[in-house]
């Protein structure tokens, strides 16, 4: 009798993760758990709160599970890749103008980069996490495509858009298709201790205020300066350009208002403000392109795009510009997305099927100087 195909799991100390390690220990694999250690202790705020992932009390709670589960449980310290591939460019990010989804490079990089090729190095056929999305092969390409978690509230697609085909072969979900509700139920049903456990919020790394830990980060390089609006006024003064973002309405101090960001411009260091009018766009370029379900973009493709992971899809239409850049064309006009965030694509006729993503990219009236007139 041959051995077992074994899965590693990805446990990240939280319910969806152990029953994902449950549910495949019940179809008849070889479970063995893995804990990332990515953060120094007491990260982002000085404290080891509850609500947030990848601390100390977490790790705990996946070795209990894994314990109760009788699985094999290890933890890797992946601190210093984190540090430098998650943390610093989060930062970087920031202080140029842009606004980063670093879960997005997490997933690419650390949980289904690095921790795929150990999973693969400890002989392992797949590596599984808690996320709520869904793999599946297409039967005539064989390409692997990516689908939301079932459960609407919990789906997690839109951060999961930069895999490559490679990852995705060696990736499950096995909580996909399930609701939070069915996976707290089924986690009472094997007796794990963490099924009424409360979920993590907040980005692991930065707590509840991402503007105070960029200000402990980057000391000095968060300078105040300038609010002005696009003829050239000044209307106030910012306390950074890194604490400020596109769309921004709170926090502006101004009076007359109500005004939004409407640009950041880093290298004169101001703050650009306007009326909702001044925010709304028709259209937007975005980079780094990469597509999941299709293996080319045809032009004036119809889709349902994000631009953040809790707004509607709304439908829109891709256009290619050459070099992994694409134009992106709303079918009515919206509140400009803000550069750096991801924008995220599904079919328009299947629209829990995503087609890929990209890097929304900076404001060219800004970055790009305009060339000169003849």
């Amino acid at each position: 009798m041959g051995r077992k195909p074994r899965v590693v799991v990805a446990m990240s100390g939280g319910v969806d993760s152990a029953v994902a390690a449950a549910l495949l220990q019940e179809q008849g694999y070889e479970v063995v758990g893995i804990s990332l250690k990515l953060l120094p202790k007491g990260a982002g705020d000085g404290s080891e709160r509850v609500d947030r992932c990848c601390s100390v009390k977490d790790a705990e709670d996946a070795r209990l599970v894994a314990a109760q589960l009788g699985i094999p449980y290890y933890v890797l310290n992946y601190e210093s890749q984190f540090h430098r591939e998650i943390i610093q460019e989060f930062t970087e990010a920031y202080i140029g103008g842009l606004t980063p989804n670093p879960c997005v490079r997490c997933n690419e990089l650390v949980k289904f980069g690095s921790l795929l090729r150990q999973a693969v190095g400890l002989g392992a056929e797949r590596l599984a996490t808690g996320h709520y999305a869904r793999v599946e092969r297409e039967r005539a390409s064989g390409r692997y495509l990516l689908r939301r978690g079932i459960d609407d509230e919990r789906d997690q697609s839109y951060f999961l858009y930069s895999l490559t085909q490679e990852q995705l072969a060696g990736i499950c979900f096995p909580v996909g298709h399930m609701t939070k509700d069915q996976v707290r139920e089924r986690a009472a049903a094997y007796g794990l201790r963490i099924a009424a456990k409360a979920d993590s919020q907040d980005l692991c790394f930065v707590g509840h205020d991402y503007r105070t830990f960029l200000q402990e980060q980057c000391g000095d390089r968060v300078k105040p300066g300038p609010i002005t609006d696009r003829a050239g006024r000044i209307l106030g003064q910012h306390e950074g350009l890194a604490l400020y973002t596109v769309g921004q309405r709170n926090g502006l101090g101004l009076a007359g208002g109500p005004f939004y960001v409407i640009r950041l411009n880093p290298k004169s260091n101001e703050v650009v403000v306007g009326k909702m009018d001044e925010l709304l766009r028709l259209e937007f370029v975005a980079e780094q392109l990469n597509l999941v379900a299709w293996d080319r973009l045809i032009p004036e493709r119809p889709v349902l795009v994000k631009v953040r992971s809790r707004q509607p899809a709304v439908p829109a239409t891709i256009v290619p510009l050459g070099d992994g850049r694409i134009l992106v064309r709303w079918r009515q006009v919206q509140p400009a997305p803000a550069p750096g965030q991801a924008a995220v694509f599904y079919d328009a006729s299947e629209p829990d099927l995503l087609v890929g993503g990209a890097t929304v990219a900076a404001d060219p009236e800004v970055q790009w100087p305009r060339p000169k007139k003849a």
